[in-house]
């Protein structure tokens, strides 16, 4: 799993246009069963387009804690941000490769200690001309170690010098071992500007949006609640984007944004359409075209919050996850669309080689459910609802308001726990309240919620390891928001992060994997496909890239000739 994740809200669309897989009239939506680039339209030089974008960021401040939401890495962040390693897809495999901001491939001694050194590209540049240095290196890494708002700081932490012999070369020596050194400067960080921004407020320069750019486009404007708008950067050195605008309006009501891709207000949507949509984008969108990808990064799961009351004990978790028939949910939600199994892993198939199918062993079982609760001492009151020491078993499920599909998870839910014995009461906020606030600081019991990979390479310790649990003391840092803090997890999750040996990752990934499941510390529900749609009039070689999201190859994309 990714060391950057994401909190997203991964919807419906994509599976229904999956299992629609055909072309309405030679007009509608061609659709794509793979994240293959659609055949490239040739493109003109100039004009501008408008895309939908469902969520707003909530900061543009990347290594800090309110850098939450996965339309901030997509329309911002990956446009702007120089990185080390971008993911690639070769026979069939996602591996990474070296960006132009390498000169070559960075050196790997493994020491001990191991080192890497990075010779970075003589004509890599920032927007205002000033060369990309060692020096950004070295403080893009000491501001993440040893900053005190920093979301991940995964990796960082076993860095224990970086050295800079020459500009254009930096030399990062790590306490330990590690596997996954790839993802730094890469995944949950790029690079940063020192000469811009070290010795002062990086959270007051950058939380807002910046001016400044490390890659093909530039920042233009940030219209709170309406719009983002990318411009192309002209002192790029790589290849610079075809169209002279970009525009990303922010249409979070799933009706409007279709009402206006329709009509032509928008011209490319990333969509979680709720289900009122479905049948209309079953149906076809006249003059456009789509790509669906089924290998995303996406996990929906029910999360528990192994630290509160009533999912601080192993016994009821399990007796909840064998109350909840998955398939069902899965079924009801997703059946007319040929859409029926559980996920049943904590990876994502971005990274699955490294999981397993452990969580197969939760299926519906009153009759465990009632051994379980029992032996726990738990009895049944007048009203069916299990109780103890004068405690009943009612417990509340958050998510975002507004969602039907995860509305409707919720009711299910509700019903399914109910037979069993449980009270669930529903306590949806907002999505801003939800990620930077209730979950970071532990206030909720049961949620739904999206987990979403953004680099090829399993690094579970991202999510799950007691040292990335948010607290008041690390400044609500950290992504292991359900407090999962499980005998010996650790240290398999330290072995997986510091074997370089490939196979050996494998195995102590799907350990940790295994270790998860047995204690019930999660509850994975579905893996959610990605879909791209777009008007006809926009040519190029769009394709979703499920780490780096629909528009990673912006810079390609132009208005059709």
């Amino acid at each position: 799993m990714s060391t950057r994740f994401r909190l997203g809200a991964m919807g419906l669309a994509a599976l229904a246009l999956l299992a629609a897989s055909c072309t309405s009239g030679g007009t509608g939506t061609a659709l794509k069963s793979d994240a293959r680039p659609a055949a490239a339209a040739p493109v003109r030089q100039g004009g501008s387009i408008v895309i939908g974008a469902e969520q707003e960021p909530d900061c543009t401040d990347w290594i800090a804690s309110c850098a939450t939401s996965i339309w901030g890495t997509w329309i911002m962040d990956i446009p702007t941000i120089p990185r080390v390693f971008e993911p690639r897809k070769a026979d069939g495999t996602w591996g990474l490769a070296a960006t132009n901001v390498m000169a070559s491939e960075p050196e790997v001694a493994a020491g001990p200690p191991q080192k890497v050194t990075y010779r970075i590209n003589p004509a890599a540049v920032w927007s205002d001309g000033e060369p990309i240095t060692s020096e950004d290196f070295a403080y893009t890494a000491l501001a993440i170690r040893d900053g005190k708002d920093v979301l991940n700081r995964t990796g960082y932490s076993h860095v224990t010098k970086i050295d800079t012999p020459g500009p254009k070369t930096a030399v990062v020596t790590f306490d330990a071992p590690y596997a996954n050194w790839k993802g730094l400067f890469s995944d949950s960080s790029g690079l940063l500007p020192s000469h811009l921004l070290k010795g002062k407020d990086r959270s007051a320069l950058m939380k807002d949006g910046y001016t400044w750019s490390g890659g093909p486009w530039k920042i233009e404007s940030w219209t709170k609640g309406v719009s983002v708008v990318l411009v192309p950067n002209a002192n790029y050195w790589g290849d610079k984007p075809k169209l002279d605008k970009v525009t990303f309006q922010f249409t979070a009501d799933t009706a409007a944004a279709f009402q206006a891709f329709k009509t032509g207000q928008l011209d490319a949507l990333y969509p979680t359409p709720q289900l009122d949509s479905i049948d209309q984008i079953k149906s076809g969108l006249p003059n456009a075209s789509s790509i669906v990808d089924p290998e995303s990064g996406n996990l929906e799961a029910i999360w528990f919050n192994n630290a509160k009351a009533p999912f601080d004990s192993v016994t009821f978790r399990k007796a909840v996850s064998h109350a909840i028939d998955r398939k069902a949910v899965v079924t009801r939600l997703y059946g007319a669309l040929g859409v029926n199994e559980p996920a049943q892993s904590a990876h994502t198939p971005l990274v699955g080689r490294y999981g397993g199918s452990d969580f197969a062993q939760y299926t519906p079982d009153l009759a465990k459910v009632d051994s379980l609760m029992r032996g726990d001492g738990w009895a049944k009151g007048s009203d069916g609802i299990w109780a103890k020491a004068g405690n009943r078993a009612t417990f509340s499920v958050s998510t975002m308001t507004g969602n039907k599909r995860r509305e409707l998870t919720e009711q299910i839910l509700q019903e399914q726990l109910r037979a069993a014995g449980f009270e669930v009461k529903i306590d949806n906020t907002s999505a801003t309240d939800l990620f930077a606030s209730k979950l970071p600081k532990g206030d909720f019991q049961m949620g739904l919620w999206t987990l979403v990979d953004t680099f090829p390479q399993p690094s579970l310790e991202a999510s799950f390891s007691s040292s990335a649990v948010p607290t008041e003391d690390n400044g609500y840092s950290g992504l292991n928001m359900s407090r999962i803090d499980l005998p010996g997890l650790d240290k398999v999750l330290d072995t997986a992060a510091s074997s370089l040996d490939e196979a050996r990752r494998v195995d102590v990934s799907r350990q940790a994997d295994k270790l998860l499941a047995d204690s019930a510390a999660l509850l994975p529900l579905d893996v959610i496909p990605n879909i791209l749609l777009w008007n006809n009039k926009i040519g190029g070689p769009l394709a979703i890239d499920p780490a780096r999201g629909p528009f990673w190859n912006l810079a390609q994309w132009g208005l059709a000739s």
